[in-house]
This record gives C-alpha cells, structure tokens and sequence, in this order.
C-alpha cells in the first residue's frame, strides 16, 4: 500500500486514513477470532481467558475481551510503554466484532474433527493476514503485544519466547479455572498463530520491525499542527 505508514502519519489525513485501515483490518480479524472459538476444540490462550470471565460474570464476550485490554493498557500505562491510537481501536474493536459475529452466527459449528481443526486454522490465516494491515497502519501495536514487550524489557535476562510462554500460560490457566474452553484448539492456537502470522508476513514481503509506530502524543501533535497552520491560513487571507 505504501513504504512507509509512519511517513503518512505526519499528515491529519494520514492519521484517519491509518485508523480507517486499523479498524477494518481489526473487525476481520474480530471474524478470524470467531472462526478459532467455533471450530469449538478449545479457544486460543487470551480467548480462554475472555470467555472464562464471560461465563463468570454473565457478561459478552466483547465486554470481557474490552475489560481485560483496558486493565492490560494501564499495565502497558504504568511500564511507560508508547500507546498508540491502534491500541485503542484494538482494545475495542474485535471484541465488539466478535460478539457481532457471534449474534449473527454466519457459520455453522463442524460436525467432525478434521473440520473443526480446518476451520480453526482459517481462522488463524485470518487473523495473521489482517495482522499486516492492522501493523502496517504504524499507530501501535495492541494491548497483549504491548505488554509483552514492556514485561521483556523489565526482565531482560530472559528470553521473549519464554516471557510469551509464561504469559499465555497464565492466561490459560486462569481462564480455565474461570470454565474457559481449554482443548486441541488451545494448543495448535499457541504453537500455530506466531509462525503463521510470519509466514503471511513474508508472502506480504513486511518486516513488521521496520515499522516505526506513532504514538497518541505525536499524533495529537500532527492533528494540533495541522488545525494551528490552517487557522493561521485562515487569519491571513481575512487580515
């Protein structure tokens, strides 16, 4: 789409153009996470957590999905780690397009094995391809990538891999207890989602570690800069 997003978000018209593709790309990502909790073998390590809290606390699975990202920002918050508009958009976004999905229910449920495991790894493919647009976007990463980041930077010693393990872990373990669904899904879910978002983001030709992303401060910045030059524009052609 372009070389740079980064570059395009120093213009008010970049930004929105960004957060447009950062909300569709997330909504079809919302409709791959669907996909993974149909296929009904067990959801993926946040999944189980969110539909954990769903069923304990009587609530959507979006509200439980919106909740935990929320108190995952204020993590993300107090370990001073960049925000992005993305983040935001994340937080509420897929949660909401989830429940969405789930309302309408487009796809029925498999009937064998084979299926299910089919259908969970579309959605997989799913969810790593909308990943490139989302990321591509340059305005943040989301709240669980952001975390884990900001958790691998507080303990330096050890290595990501083992940082996303224990994290996943956690989030399994604590989902299960709450009743989330834990199953073969789960585990293909945790080996399965990192090297198929690297394999879609090498047939997009994309080094996500090129990507420099925009802060909420710079993007205010550009957006206060903007409505500062155009008001000044505005005052000289009236003077």
């Amino acid at each position: 789409m372009f070389k740079n997003s980064s570059l395009s978000n120093k213009t008010v018209r970049g930004i929105f153009l960004n957060c447009l593709i950062a909300m569709i790309a997330l909504f079809v990502n919302g409709f791959g996470v669907y996909l993974t909790m149909r296929a009904n073998i067990g959801a993926a390590p946040w999944d189980v957590f969110n539909l954990g809290l769903s069923k304990t606390f009587g609530i959507l699975y979006g509200t439980a999905s919106i909740g935990v990202s929320v108190a995952i920002l204020l993590i993300d918050i107090s370990m001073k780690e960049p925000i992005g508009l993305a983040l935001i958009i994340d937080a509420i976004v897929v949660g909401k397009s989830v429940d969405l999905f789930n309302y309408l229910n487009p796809v029925p449920t498999p009937t064998s094995l084979p299926a299910c495991i089919a259908m969970l790894f579309i959605g997989l493919f799913i969810l790593g391809y909308t990943q490139y647009f989302y990321m591509k976007a340059a305005l943040g990463c989301g709240p669980r990538d952001t975390l884990l980041v900001g958790l691998k930077r507080h303990m330096p010693k050890l290595p990501i891999g083992v940082v996303s393990i224990a994290l996943l872990g956690t989030a399994t373990l604590i989902g299960y207890l709450l009743g989330g669904p834990v199953g073969i899904g789960t585990i293909l879910c945790a080996l399965f989602q990192g090297p198929i978002m690297a394999l879609a983001f090498k047939s997009l030709h994309f080094d996500a570690t090129n990507i420099r992303h925009e802060s909420i401060p710079e993007s205010l910045t550009v957006i206060s800069n903007s409505l500062r030059s155009r008001h000044l524009g505005h005052r000289s052609k009236h003077a």
